[in-house]
């Protein structure tokens, strides 16, 4: 169920458009699979050249603002989304109607793979926190790509044994942290590296609250407020606008495990 009317953008047609040709809501636009910067450094996306082009031809390609629900909690799963750029939240509700956001996906991250693989409803509501590029396949086509190709199938497998890794330890860290400074450290930390994709330079571009970020990492709005001041003063992370930059990694690691 989408939440907001995306652009759509059909493989072949990509090329063929004359307006904003080179951007989607100020983005650069990516074409195809085949020339996307993260593709070496995703797991999913780095396919050989047959698979990646049979891979190319089974989707969709749209785009959507900052906001856009791409799929809701509870829908029958009927695509699987790999996310091309900008970041999405993926958050679930409990019957109270109290919301938990679990983790902030990025390029290259595939959405809804658990549900398409099990013939399930989606078990989370994946939502853009800033302008996304996606490419959207249809369950049957994904299926029959993966039955196709071994290669993606094992991609597959380890994406899936990937979430579960990171689902268990995110949660370990958080129920046996010791402090909300080591819990809001490994949300940042992690999400740095998720976003780098592999580059040196750990930065992101923060698109979410004060509140979210205190209910990713377990504590209140003014704790995190207080505790990103005091990382800044202690010279461990530094904000300009909407951009943090982790500056002293193994230090900043070290208080996340702490």
């Amino acid at each position: 169920m989408l939440a907001l009317e995306p652009r759509i953008y059909p493989i072949g047609a990509m090329h063929n458009s004359t307006r904003n040709h080179n951007s989607v809501f100020g983005q650069p636009r990516i074409t195809d699979c085949a020339s996307c910067a993260h593709r070496s450094s995703r797991l999913f996306c780095n396919l050989n050249e047959e698979a990646l082009e049979a891979f190319g031809e089974i989707g969709t390609r749209a785009s959507f603002p900052r906001g856009a629900v791409i799929f809701n909690e509870g829908d029958n799963a009927e695509s699987v989304v790999l996310l091309c750029s900008g970041q999405v939240k993926l958050s679930c509700t409990s019957r109270d109607g109290k919301t938990m956001i679990l983790k902030i996906a990025g390029a290259g991250d595939v959405l809804g793979l658990g549900a398409v693989v099990a013939g399930a409803a989606y078990e989370l509501t994946a939502q853009a926190i800033e302008p996304v590029q996606i490419n959207t396949i249809r369950r049957r086509d994904f299926l029959g790509f993966l039955n196709n190709y071994g290669e993606a199938s094992m991609h597959a497998a380890q994406a899936l044994g990937s979430e579960y890794k990171t689902a268990f330890m995110d949660a370990r860290l958080l129920a046996l942290a010791t402090s909300a400074s080591s819990r809001l450290a490994r949300v940042l930390i992690d999400w740095a590296r998720n976003a780098s994709c592999g580059k040196d330079e750990l930065k992101f571009t923060m698109a979410l609250t004060h509140e979210e970020l205190g209910n990713m990492s377990g504590t209140s709005r003014e704790t995190v407020t207080r505790l990103l001041g005091k990382f800044q003063k202690e010279k461990l992370i530094e904000i300009h606008g909407a951009t943090i930059r982790i500056l002293a990694p193994e230090k900043f690691e070290e208080l996340a495990i702490a």
